[in-house]
């Protein structure tokens, strides 16, 4: 039996005559019970039939003959007709109550008869023909067809906003005869579609999946979208009642989205809209229309540490006006191979600092971190990871990636974390144009915690701020070579510019080695000996 009370049948009555099918009823009605929106249409119809018969306060009618729905639809009339009003309907005039009973009832048994020929006005079809084993099956087939690995899912559903300013109508419907039945009866109690799709399908689409967890939260998502071409100009009339909450934006295709819808409906008064809509929603000639399903997986983070060996080589790839200038890019050296083992869509690269194309990487190597984008496998074992690290190595003699292994979001965090107080190791190799010897650069190897005012390189001033930032140089060292060269190694805060201390970029950082060593000196070859960061954790070879 159905869990519905008495109080229950003047809404009952309104739905069914008004077009909502019998699990919309169930929804208005604020039955939350799962199993009553899992058995089979047909069987919740013949309850309601008999709820609405059968009235307090008098004899039983005799029962219908389940087989002759002309006699079904007479006795749920004579039997209302004859009958008083329910004790909850006192405060009503009599007469006028059993004309609005025979009115709605006789309504609801002609409805109950058509119900197999038409759609729900409220639901849009959903909660009908779209919710079935034909459905689940469909669902299933296209989650396998993507080949994704996963234990559990979550199943979503995304409806059409007019359905928002269905159901709102259905409850202004049914809300002034709930008030003057003296009941009690909110808005917020009634049942979303959603949430009685899911409790229909996701048992069928859990056993159509082999037995496959559904659940509340998982790191899989099954989407499920419907449209409804038809009532598409449904909302059109809220933009001009409260154009406050039709916003044009960027990303949005159309202005009725179902927040803004939502918030409109929030704002408006009954009787606004009531002048622009019908109370109850006009009939329907078609159900709405199921999209394709989208299939999406969380994240995952893949992290490491590269060396780079080539000073023809950007990090990532480089594009000027249009033109690619370097056939490839440490970032699509390494998350070629990544994206292919974890079929993923897509990914986002990033780094604890960058080299610039001419600079090579040297040491452990410079951490990184590639989000891996909608992956349709995501299970590695250790060793699996390590055949991939290798796979990356032997893909080029230009980069060599350690330590690589699968991170959480919240572990990749640390890689930006402190990355100003962070220290790197730097050897550079210095022209000077005054000829000197090793005594006169000796000097340099006694400078501690030198502070610098660097304002914006010219060279980066197309993509950051101009800005003076002060950089620490917290230690130096020198080794002769000739005359006119020599190698300086530098011990640096992080995102130190270490090209422009040394040729001094016009006076833009200062002090800066041309003014210590009183002469013009330049930088020809510049290696990143270490990025002293303790992630991510070391892995033994």
């Amino acid at each position: 039996m159905l869990p519905l009370k008495e109080k229950d049948k003047p809404v009952v009555q309104k739905l069914l005559s008004a077009g909502c099918c019998a699990r919309c009823v169930l929804r208005f009605c604020c039955v939350s019970v799962q199993a009553a929106y899992r058995q089979p249409q047909q069987e919740t119809l013949k309850e309601l039939q008999v709820f609405i018969m059968d009235t307090e306060n008098r004899p039983q009618p005799a029962a219908p003959d389940s087989t002759d729905e002309n006699n079904r639809s007479h006795n749920a009339v004579e039997p209302e007709a004859s009958q008083d009003p329910p004790s909850k309907r006192a405060k009503l005039d009599p007469s006028v109550s059993t004309a609005q009973s025979e009115e709605d009832v006789a309504a609801a048994a002609v409805r109950l008869k058509d119900e197999g020929s038409c759609v729900c006005v409220a639901c849009l079809g959903v909660l009908q023909d779209l919710c079935g084993s034909t459905q689940a099956v469909k669902i299933a087939e296209e989650v396998k067809a993507e080949k994704y690995e996963f234990d559990t899912l979550v199943l979503s559903v995304s409806l059409p906003a007019q359905l928002c300013v269905r159901e709102h109508s259905c409850w202004l419907h049914v809300k002034k005869e709930v008030r003057e039945k003296g009941l009690v009866l909110d808005k917020d109690d009634v049942i979303q579609v959603k949430e009685a799709f899911k409790w229909i399908m996701q048992g069928m689409v859990a056993k159509k999946l082999g037995g496959v967890a559904v659940v509340t939260k998982s790191v899989f998502e099954v989407g499920v979208e419907f449209t409804h071409p038809e009532t598409d100009t449904d909302c059109h009339f809220l933009a001009t009642a409260c154009p406050d909450c039709f916003k044009p934006t960027k990303n949005k295709q159309s202005v009725f989205t179902r927040m803004a819808v939502v918030k409109a409906l929030e704002k408006i008064s009954d009787a606004t809209f009531l002048k622009h809509y019908p109370s109850p929603p006009a009939q329907l000639t078609s159900s709405c229309i199921p999209q394709d399903v989208q299939c999406l997986h969380t994240s995952v983070f893949v992290a490491g540490r590269y060396n780079k060996f080539c000073r023809t080589l950007p990090q990532t790839p480089w594009v000027i006006d249009g033109e690619r200038r370097m056939e490839s890019s440490v970032e699509e050296l390494i998350t070629a191979p990544v994206l292919s083992a974890f079929r993923a869509t897509g990914f986002n690269f990033s780094s604890s600092g960058r080299e610039d194309v001419d600079v090579r990487t040297l040491g452990n190597g410079r951490p990184f971190a590639v989000e891996l984008l909608n992956p349709h496998k995501s299970r590695f074992s250790k060793a699996e990871i390590k055949q991939l690290q290798e796979t990356i190595n032997t893909s080029s003699d230009k980069i060599r990636v350690r330590d690589l292994q699968i991170v959480t979001r919240e572990a990749m965090n640390r890689m930006k974390e402190g990355e100003e107080e962070k220290t790197k190791t730097y050897t550079a190799l210095v022209w000077t144009q005054k000829s000197i010897h090793e005594e006169d650069i000796a000097f340099i190897d006694d400078i501690k915690d030198l502070t610098l005012d660097q304002k914006t390189p010219l060279r980066v001033l197309h993509r950051r701020a101009l800005a003076i930032r002060q950089r620490v140089i917290h230690s130096m060292s020198t080794r002769f070579v000739d005359p006119h060269h020599f190698y300086l190694g530098l011990k640096t805060q992080a995102g130190t510019y270490i090209k422009e201390f040394v040729h001094g970029d016009f006076g833009r950082t200062k002090p800066n080695l041309c003014q210590l060593l009183k002469t013009d000196t330049d930088i020809l070859e510049l290696d990143v000996e270490s990025v002293d960061a303790d992630w991510p954790p070391a892995i033994p070879e």
